[in-house]
């Protein structure tokens, strides 16, 4: 048998030994070196510490400027990625998180740190699941297993009007990786309003050999009555005008049905389940909050939707009019998306811009 490597963990291998070493990259740690922690002498707690002097609590946290870039983590050995804890000042939409792989000069990981998280409105709500978890305050937690042969790089984008600080931790293991283990990567995208009789493009342009593991939307509706008899489908390996996957609904797809609807309070029912949910519902407020608005989270942990060569995924903005007819909605769409592939990565479209991004 050959030895365990330390990855792919679950709760029936937990128990076995490995070669994997442990690091773990944080303001206290910036490079996650063997031995290195909390002997920082200057940072955002000194002024706090200055009674207790070297090892208490001296670096906790790191502050970027506005329109700077800050290297969270930058890892020069084979192994992967297993925790990241962050929490985030200022807007979400205005900290851009990007991971790169191997030396890549095109980044895997390219999105808003909210959106990567679950939140693409810019307001806390819990979300509790396996590979994503948001706790409060804000503290954003995934578990997604990102494996990589020679480095990581790892840097968040301040491109607010106003410095930020950060929290963060970024917990990994130094190991061997299969030959056979895929790269990690997260797209974000954007469309406001979607014009007419148009399907939303959750993803396209995908290049390699992988699989899909998950969407987060965050769904603004423009109209009245129910927004959600849309079809999102996936065109894979060469499929062009027709998918091989067609879903039958965008809460079927969400893994909930009849308009996520709490049949006796007949209001909108959020729900959060290890692999699927609707865990935030933001309502008018009778006065300027005027839409209602949604966010949602599918992962397909258990069903990873595979492609052999490319990959685009749509989505259909779908309610209803007059006479029982479907009417195609324009709505305030937004998604990440997330799979693992073969390297290289084909490069992404370009972010909108500061104003195009904002949520208010």
């Amino acid at each position: 048998m050959n030895a365990f490597n330390g990855l792919g963990l679950h709760l029936g291998n937990l128990s076995r030994l490995s070669s994997a070493r442990t690091r773990s990259i944080s303001a206290e740690n910036f490079n996650g070196a063997k031995g290195a922690g909390g002997m920082a002498t200057e940072g955002t707690g000194a002024v706090c510490a200055r009674d207790l002097g070297r090892g208490w609590k001296i670096s906790p946290s790191v502050r970027i400027k506005a329109g700077e870039t800050f290297t969270v983590a930058d890892i020069r050995e084979s192994g992967a990625i297993q925790q990241i804890w962050m929490t985030p000042t200022g807007p979400w939409r205005f900290s851009i998180l990007r991971i790169y792989w191997d030396g890549q000069e095109n980044p895997s990981v390219e999105c808003p740190v909210g959106d990567f998280f679950g939140l693409p409105w810019g307001s806390y709500s819990p979300l509790v699941s396996l590979p994503v978890c948001v706790n409060p305050g804000s503290a954003f937690n995934c578990y997604w297993e990102m494996p990589f042969r020679k480095s990581c790089r790892i840097t968040l984008t301040n491109i607010g009007a106003e410095d930020m600080t950060l929290y963060y931790q970024v917990n990994y293991t130094l190991t061997d990786v299969p030959a056979d283990c895929a790269y990690f990567h997260a797209q974000f995208r954007r469309t406001n309003p979607l014009p007419y009789k148009t399907d939303y493009t959750i993803l396209e342009g995908v290049k390699g050999r992988g699989h899909y593991v998950g969407t987060v939307m965050g769904w603004g509706v423009n109209n009245s009555n129910w927004w959600g008899e849309g079809e999102i489908k996936f065109f894979m390996d060469g499929d062009r005008e027709w998918p091989t996957i067609c879903g039958t609904g965008t809460e079927d797809y969400f893994c909930g049905s009849y308009n996520f609807e709490n049949k006796e309070t007949k209001q909108y029912q959020e729900f959060c389940t290890p692999h699927a949910g609707l865990h935030q519902v933001l309502r008018p407020d009778g006065v300027y909050r005027s839409q209602t608005r949604f966010a949602m989270y599918r992962w397909h942990l258990m069903d990873p939707v595979r492609f052999e060569q490319d990959l685009r995924i749509t989505i259909q903005a779908l309610g209803w009019r007059s006479g029982g007819r479907y009417l195609p909605l324009q709505d305030d769409l937004s998604s990440t998306a997330f799979w693992y592939q073969t390297l290289p990565t084909a490069p992404f479209p370009a972010l909108p811009d500061k104003d195009y991004l904002e949520v208010i």
